[in-house]
């Protein structure tokens, strides 16, 4: 774990449950992709940054999730480097209370204050194309979060962050997490269409082709959405649905799952009433889901 793989001649990757992209900016400089997930991994990235002599310019943030900027304010504390983050996860990062806030709807309480939910604060600026070094290409990626991009850097590598995951989890988990489902469909769509020397998906493999894993994706997200429909034969509850995914797929519920999935089916839920595929109502005060 933590190990650097370089990938081509000025980019790598660090092996990582988040991995974290690294570029060579000239002899000297280095920027990151992502900055793991808590302080421990920022005080490994920077072992490997001493051990090979370079200096940490910035760290481009791909999204806000708590695995990808935790750890932002070490390595920035450590280096004075630039941090930037795309669009409402900008915010996100300056403020991480609201990740778990965002999850849970409300304050959330302490089962939920914790690094893999939320990070530390980091001095973060608004991504923009001008802020990034020559030859640097933004990748919008929604869906998964809210401004997600990934990046292409000047030797054809591409980084595409959070949005594929691995068949491996995929069928352990199920769930992914996703926040817009039909962005994040569209977003896969385009991603099968992409082509570069090499992929870096955060959590599955490096690739040379990612169109077949991308497809695998958006068939598990379609799958997911059949079986909610299913489920919603009768008029059910938020819980109800929920707790019938949780059995029906052989998911654990815990405090951090139950927002995690939770906030997913929600965002289902959203997808499929505006496809006109499910109606709600409200019966004795509560809001019930029905198939149409």
């Amino acid at each position: 774990m933590y190990e650097l793989i370089q990938v081509s001649n000025c980019t790598y990757y660090i092996q990582s449950p988040a991995k974290i992209g690294l570029v060579k900016l000239n002899n000297k400089d280095v920027c990151l992709i992502d900055s793991g997930n808590d302080k421990d991994a920022g005080r490994k990235v920077r072992q490997l940054l001493d051990t090979n002599g370079w200096r940490l310019t910035a760290i481009y943030n791909t999204h806000s999730n708590a695995d990808h900027i935790g750890g932002n304010k070490y390595l920035q504390g450590q280096t004075g480097c630039k941090i930037y983050a795309p669009g409402i996860d900008c915010a996100f990062t300056r403020h991480p209370i609201l990740e778990p806030s965002f999850l849970y709807g409300g304050y959330p309480c302490k089962e939920l204050r914790h690094k893999f939910l939320m990070a530390q604060e980091s001095d973060a600026h608004e991504l923009t194309q001008g802020s990034l070094p020559e030859g640097f290409e933004i990748i919008p990626l929604p869906g998964h979060f809210f401004d997600m991009v990934g990046f292409r850097t000047p030797d054809d590598v591409v980084y595409l962050a959070d949005c594929l995951s691995s068949r491996e989890t995929l069928d352990k988990y199920q769930v992914g997490f996703i926040y817009d489902v039909a962005a994040y469909l569209k977003t896969l769509e385009m991603v099968k269409t992409l082509r570069a020397k090499m992929f870096i998906p955060a959590h599955a493999a490096v690739s040379e082709d990612i169109a077949d894993l991308a497809q695998y994706n958006i068939n598990k997200v379609l799958e997911i959405a059949d079986k909610i429909t299913d489920i919603c034969q009768e008029p059910l509850c938020f819980e109800a649905i929920l707790q019938k995914l949780f059995t029906d797929y052989g998911l654990t519920m815990n405090f951090e799952q139950y927002v995690l999935v939770g906030s997913t089916v929600r965002s289902y839920l959203a997808w499929l009433k505006d496809m006109g595929r499910l109606q709600s109502k409200f019966e004795h005060n509560i809001l019930l889901w029905e198939q149409i």
